[in-house]
């Protein structure tokens, strides 16, 4: 009988157990490019004019919010979506143009679905061997059988998916992706369907599971910490277009935008102004590198980068108007004059700030981000 997500992290709590590592059979990855592709569904445009090259052997994120067109990029580089301008390369030869198609089982591709996509009335073993139609059936279930190996399943082959917990249908999806040895693996939100407490050991396995196979992967996930915990890139996408392409830490400390900024962290957000000396703004004078003199700006502050000293020290003068204990922090909100609106702190948990207390502000510069101002704001 298979386990239960309950019962998954056992006694002890200890992970579930997967295969040995280095026995996922290793495939040859391929180099993915999109080249100005487009697509849209009854004349609603859902990817606009979209260039970015995945290396081989690389780990890609596509990230945004529901809508924003990157599950319709996936599909399209699977093939099950075609674009309506544009092309798709694989290796430099071209897979889909004006005048070239090639079929989904022609790509290498391996795509593993949101909802897993398991076939309720096969076993697990079936399953797994589904698609391997160009093996003998003793050398399909012998490759299946080493792919549930690899995911910790094999003693579950004879089972049916009704009877695995969500984390186990996971990861026998996981297997029946990868048995092909596709060059590229696409998941579309793979582990969006875990609760909370599975989660990170079934990311970090199959991140594991992934770097032995050597594919080139591309996740779609709408979950930023996600993004950065998997990716060796990450492809931030907007209303179809592509807002910035990096590593994480591109992403993190220089943002092309504020939308970009907000995506990976809370901000404190408020106006300011470029003058000579720089940028004032209610928190004191800040760097204004790049910025033009009179331009009006956007002054985001990370909530770690609030920094607080005694009253009458170094800073503008503030208040504390609440304190929550959180378990590693302490969330602070403060009152300054010139702002609107609370600011949001986070210090260490424990600290001696307390409700009611005069406080001196300043900032960090490292989690201090300037944007112009934008006369339209999502």
């Amino acid at each position: 009988m298979a386990q239960t997500e309950e019962t998954y992290f056992g006694v002890e709590g200890s992970r579930a157990n997967w295969g040995a590592p280095g026995t996922a059979g290793a495939t040859i990855a391929a180099g993915l490019v999109f080249e100005n592709v487009s697509h849209d569904y009854d004349g609603i445009a859902s990817v606009q004019d979209l260039s970015l090259v995945v290396a081989p052997g690389e780990i890609l994120c596509l990230l945004g919010h529901s809508g924003c067109g990157k599950t319709t990029l996936m599909r399209i580089a699977a093939g099950v979506e075609r674009q309506s301008r544009g092309r798709v390369l694989i290796n430099g030869r071209e897979i889909a143009g004006d005048d070239t198609f090639m079929p989904p089982e022609k790509r290498g591709i391996g795509l593993m679905f949101q909802d897993y996509a398991l076939f309720p009335h096969m076993s697990i073993l079936h399953n797994v061997m589904f698609g391997l139609t160009n093996m003998t059936k003793t050398d399909a279930k012998s490759a299946a059988l080493s792919a549930l190996g690899r995911v910790g399943l094999a003693d579950y082959a004879a089972d049916y998916p009704h009877a695995l917990s969500g984390g186990e249908q996971q990861r026998v999806a996981l297997a029946r992706a990868l048995v092909p040895r596709p060059g590229i693996l696409l998941m579309d939100e793979p582990f969006s369907g875990l609760d909370r407490r599975l989660r990170d050991s079934v990311r970090g396995e199959t991140l594991a599971v992934i770097r032995e196979t050597r594919a080139t992967c591309i996740i779609v996930t709408h979950d930023p910490e996600e993004a950065m915990r998997m990716g060796d890139k990450i492809a931030l996408m907007r209303g179809g277009r592509l807002v910035q392409h990096g590593t994480a830490e591109d992403l993190y400390r220089s943002p092309v935008d504020l939308f970009a900024a907000r995506f990976f962290s809370e901000l404190n957000q408020f106006p300011g102004k470029v003058t000579s000396a720089g940028v004032e703004t209610p928190l004191g004078l800040l760097a204004a590198d790049g910025l033009l003199e009179g331009q009006k700006v956007d002054v985001c502050v990370r909530p770690q980068g609030v920094l607080l000293n005694k009253a009458g020290l170094c800073g503008v003068p503030g208040r504390i108007r609440s304190k929550r204990f959180v378990g590693e922090v302490d969330l602070l909100t403060l009152a300054v004059d010139g702002i609107g609106h609370p600011l949001e702190v986070r210090v260490r948990a424990g600290s001696a700030w307390e409700k009611g207390m005069d406080v001196a502000v300043s900032t960090d510069p490292k989690d201090v981000l300037v944007f112009p101002r934008e006369e339209t704001q999502v």
